[in-house]
This record gives C-alpha cells, sequence and structure tokens, in this order.
C-alpha cells in the first residue's frame, strides 16, 4: 500500500509539471499571437499584406494541437486544422467531427462569412480524464488498504486460535497419559468379558482422544507430505463410527466401499482423517430420529488420477436454498453447532492438499466428495 501511495504522488506531480509546462507553452503561443496582430496592426507601410500574417496566425494554431474546422455560409466545410483522423472534409466522419465539436462548443459564426467550429486542447483533454483515473487509482488503494487490514485482523485472531488449540493440545497430554497408564492397568486385571470389552472401548477412544489432540497441535504448522491409502483411512473411520452407532431407538449402518488394492495420494493423514469425521459426524446427525445408512467410499477418479471420497447419507438430504452457505465459517442449522466443521475442512482440503470438497448431486441425502490428486 506504501509503495502504491508512492507511485500515486510520484505520478501526480510528474503529471503535474507536465501540465505547467504545456500552459506555459500555451501562454507563449497566445503571446505570440498578440505580438504579431499588434505588429501588423502598427505597420502602415503599403508593403504590408495582411494575408501573410493570418497565414502565420492560422499556422499557430495548427501548432497548439486545437482541433478546428471553418465553414462557409453554406456550411460546407472549407478548411480543418488538427483532426484525430485522416478524412477527406467532405466526407461524413468530417461532419459528424463538426456536430461532436458544437455539442462540445458553441461555434462562432460571422454572417455572411462562416463559421468557426473549434474543441479542446490537449491541456483540458487530459485534465477530464486524468481525475477520473486518480480517483480509481485512490479508491483502489482504499479498497487495499481496508482488505489489508480486514486480513491483518483475521491473520492475528487465527494465531491466537492457533496458540490456544496448541496450548490446549498441551495440557491434554497429562491426563491422557494418566488414562493409558490406568487402561493398561485394567488390561491386566482378571476382569468379566464385559468389562474387558468395556476396556478394549475405553482404548480405542483414548487412541481417539490422542488424534484429536495431536491435530490441534498441527494448527497453524505446514502439512505433513506422506503417503495415504485412502481404501484403509475409509475402513478405518466407518469402523471406528459403526461402533458407535445408535443401535437401539433406531439403527444407523455406517459402512465403507472401495475396489480391492490400495488408492494411494499424498498429503497429511491426520489432516484427512480429520475431514471424514467431520462429513461422517454430518452425516450421522443428518440421520437423527430416523433409521438410516452413512456410506464412506473411496474411488479412483478416471481422468488425471487421484482419489475421491464420498461419504453419503440417506436422510433428508440439505434444502437448496442453504446449499450456497454450507461452507460459510459460522452457519450451521444445529442447535449446539459452531458452523466450522464444514469450512475447516474445506480448508484443509483446498488449501492444504489442493483438492476439492463439493457437495454432490444425489438422488436421496445428501454426498460430500473430497477429490484428491494422486
Amino acid at each position: 500500500m506504501v509503495l502504491g501511495v508512492l507511485a500515486l504522488l510520484t505520478w501526480y506531480v510528474l503529471y503535474t509539471q507536465h501540465v505547467v509546462t504545456q500552459l506555459r507553452a500555451a501562454a507563449a503561443s497566445q503571446g505570440q499571437m498578440y505580438s504579431r496582430v499588434f505588429r501588423a496592426l502598427q505597420d502602415t507601410s503599403a508593403t504590408q499584406d495582411p494575408t501573410v500574417t493570418l497565414l502565420e496566425l492560422s499556422q499557430q494554431i495548427r501548432e497548439s494541437g486545437l482541433p478546428l474546422v471553418i465553414t462557409d455560409p453554406d456550411g460546407r466545410i472549407s478548411a480543418a486544422a488538427n483532426l484525430p483522423f485522416d478524412e477527406p472534409l467532405d466526407g461524413a466522419r468530417t461532419r459528424a467531427f463538426v456536430r461532436e465539436l458544437d455539442r462540445r462548443n458553441a461555434p462562432i459564426v460571422e454572417p455572411g462569412v462562416g463559421g468557426v467550429h473549434y474543441g479542446d486542447s490537449p491541456i483540458v483533454r487530459g485534465l477530464q480524464i486524468i481525475p477520473i483515473l486518480q480517483a480509481i487509482g485512490i479508491g483502489l488503494l482504499v479498497a487495499f488498504g481496508l482488505y489489508a487490514l480486514i486480513e491483518r485482523g483475521r491473520a492475528e485472531r487465527e494465531k491466537v486460535w492457533a496458540g490456544m488449540a496448541r496450548e490446549a493440545a498441551h495440557q491434554l497430554g497429562t491426563p491422557l497419559s494418566a488414562m493409558a497408564g490406568w487402561i493398561e492397568l485394567l488390561r491386566d486385571m482378571d476382569t468379566t468379558p464385559t468389562i474387558a470389552r468395556a476396556v478394549e472401548a475405553m482404548g480405542q477412544d483414548l487412541q481417539r482422544l490422542e488424534r484429536v489432540s495431536h491435530r490441534f497441535e498441527r494448527i497453524g504448522r505446514p502439512p505433513r507430505e506422506e503417503q495415504v491409502d485412502c481404501a484403509a483411512l475409509a475402513d478405518r473411520l466407518a469402523s471406528y463410527f459403526a461402533a458407535r452407532a445408535p443401535t437401539l431407538a433406531r439403527t444407523v449402518r455406517v459402512r465403507s466401499e472401495h475396489p480391492a488394492g490400495p488408492l494411494m495420494v499424498r498429503g497429511d493423514r491426520v489432516l484427512l482423517e480429520w475431514v471424514l469425521e467431520v462429513l461422517i459426524k454430518n452425516a450421522m446427525d443428518a440421520l437423527a430420529g430416523r433409521d438410516g445408512e452413512v456410506v464412506v467410499s473411496a474411488q479412483p477418479m478416471p481422468e488425471g488420477g487421484g482419489v475421491r471420497i464420498r461419504v453419503h447419507d440417506n436422510g433428508p438430504g440439505i434444502p437448496r436454498k442453504l446449499r450456497k452457505r454450507i461452507f460459510d465459517a459460522g452457519f450451521t442449522t444445529k442447535d449446539r453447532g459452531w458452523g466450522i466443521g464444514l469450512s475447516l475442512a474445506r480448508r484443509i482440503v483446498q488449501e492444504n492438499h489442493d483438492g476439492k470438497l463439493v457437495l454432490a448431486d444425489t438422488d436421496r441425502g445428501a454426498a460430500f466428495d473430497v477429490i484428491l490428486s494422486a
């Protein structure tokens, strides 16, 4: 912004000096014209030919750059100077130019002699355009300054949130380590099969809490570049949420689909897992109060390589009027939602993995596609 202001001021000073130079030249030209007129009026000798003086004045007018058209008493064009085009005097374009000159300045008409039709000098034309360009330049600088201030404020807020997230992850480390020790102690004890299953589930939840803690540590840091098997990722998350899906008042099934073999992409495994968790949770929330199914599928892209991971539910779907807002930060349809899940997921996919997160067209329910390059 500072460079833009300096450039604008420099250009303004240079243009002002250019205008001053042109005005001085115009004043000098007018002075010469008055000098020749007075000299001709004072010369009473018989050898003085006024035609010579008039020719000199007309030549000086040509050199001034002033557009000028002279017409006879019948309106026919007899002479012209400084036309912006090369056209015969009796041409249609020249006649149209005379009408344009008359709209700008009233012609000087002498009955029985003819008329003089004139336009604006180069200085006037420049002074008409330059203020507009200056206003546009100032407007762009002001807009850029406001944008810079907004972005700076947003960057400061993100920096604070990133610091808070990393601090929260650091604080979680101690209780998670203690819980891991207690779970290991329970495993070593003689327990019933029911308690053993509960201890196993607690161990899985503890692993997930540790992964969530690691995610918070990654906020604000450059993403990792590693080989990620999207098929294995879909299987692991579908299995995890399937074990925790409702099965009493209603039944929600979570399963995965993908072709045999790995589907590899380069990316950050932790962040991609975060994205899919957001999508699966939203799909399960959309099935609240009804039976349904959530399918996590992974398929290779037919063109250009890459992988498409789709999270599809057979719930009520997303109303058409809300589809343009679902990725906006702070927008949510949940009573206790924060409205940052989909916004954060899209940012991870697009900014950290050069991919796409889009709402796909489906006949029923809602489907989100995560498109990643190989």
